[in-house]
């Protein structure tokens, strides 16, 4: 596919020009001078926002100024993503994005952003593990199970995900491909919100991270009935994988990272991920990230633009291969 090709080449020239950069020592010494501001595509009080402030407060202690979060949800993450590709790439506006954003857009012709050009990657935060939820009355348990029951009623299972184009859009599809079953998708714009529509019992299953669903879990209100997975997800141990019903599936891993505006000086860079991955890695922070059901990333801007680049390269492959369609949602 000539767009996978052409945005490879793209994120190498980034990765090329963030290696080779001189270091300027003025910017970063005068860095930051007033509060920092994280725009974020989640809704307030769900999973990905707990996440992204907890991460919002280990970064202030190191910078020496408060890091406010803005909620900024809606358009598949494109109302928070616009606001900061528009800004200044001085340091003080930044985005707290995922795959949604800053991989699916890749593969859109029509879009007002372009996520390679238009960002620079500053860190992974953190990494999600998603699962596959339904309501407890459910018929299916496990995956194999699910596979079965779709296949007996095609097109009658409709299952929610946090919006089009989103990560757990593409592993959906990328299941009925490998299974020949027919699903319908119901686009949320929040995770949390299908889930809460799964426990009402006005949705049969729904995608999400796990940090929210532990507790309704073990209070019987969910049934967990996959994870998003090839393999075993050491906090649920008892809970099988995608793949062990849809052989060769593999999934689209989801992460939270953080983003300035294209032409951020070196420094500034340099400072950010410095101070952003010594809060979220502290002992302290690792720590209060895993009670919130993620795992801590906390990479350097060349690590994360590799693993951008990946993703795109493995998303690619999927969408060639079902034919879907990735549009505004």
């Amino acid at each position: 596919m000539s767009i996978i090709r052409s945005r490879a080449s793209l994120l190498a020239s980034v990765i090329a020009a963030i290696c080779s950069a001189a270091p300027v020592a003025a910017p970063a010494q005068s860095y930051p001078s007033k509060p920092v501001r994280i725009i974020t595509q989640f809704a307030a009080g769900s999973g990905g926002d707990i996440g992204v402030r907890i991460a919002a407060t280990f970064m202030g202690e190191n910078l020496g100024q408060p890091v406010v979060v803005e909620n900024r949800a809606g358009g598949g993450g494109m109302v928070a993503a616009e606001s900061v590709a528009h800004s200044a790439a001085d340091g003080y506006t930044l985005l707290a994005a995922t795959p949604g954003t800053q991989v699916m857009r890749v593969f859109m012709a029509n879009t007002s952003i372009d996520p390679v050009k238009d960002f620079q990657p500053v860190t992974a935060i953190t990494q999600s593990m998603a699962v596959i939820v339904a309501h407890p009355g459910f018929p299916a348990g496990n995956m194999a199970e699910l596979v079965t029951y779709a296949r007996r009623n095609p097109g009658k299972i409709s299952y929610g995900t946090s919006g089009i184009g989103s990560e757990h859009h593409v592993s959906a599809e990328q299941i009925s491909m490998l299974t020949g079953i027919s699903m319908v998708h119901v686009p949320y714009k929040a995770g949390i919100q299908a889930m809460n529509d799964v426990m009402a019992g006005q949705l049969p299953i729904s995608f999400s991270i796990t940090g929210p669903v532990f507790g309704p879990a073990r209070a019987g209100k969910l049934k967990l009935i996959a994870v998003v997975s090839e393999k075993r997800y050491a906090r649920l141990p008892d809970v099988g994988t995608v793949q062990d019903g849809v052989p060769g599936f593999v999934p689209v891993q989801g992460w939270t990272g953080l983003f300035a505006p294209a032409g951020l000086p070196q420094p500034v860079l340099r400072r950010l991920a410095a101070d952003t991955v010594k809060g979220i890695t502290s002992s302290e922070g690792r720590a209060k990230l895993f009670d919130a059901g993620f795992d801590v990333v906390g990479n350097t801007p060349e690590e994360f633009t590799l693993m951008i680049q990946r993703q795109i390269e493995l998303v690619g492959k999927i969408i060639k291969g079902t034919g879907m369609k990735i549009s505004d949602s």
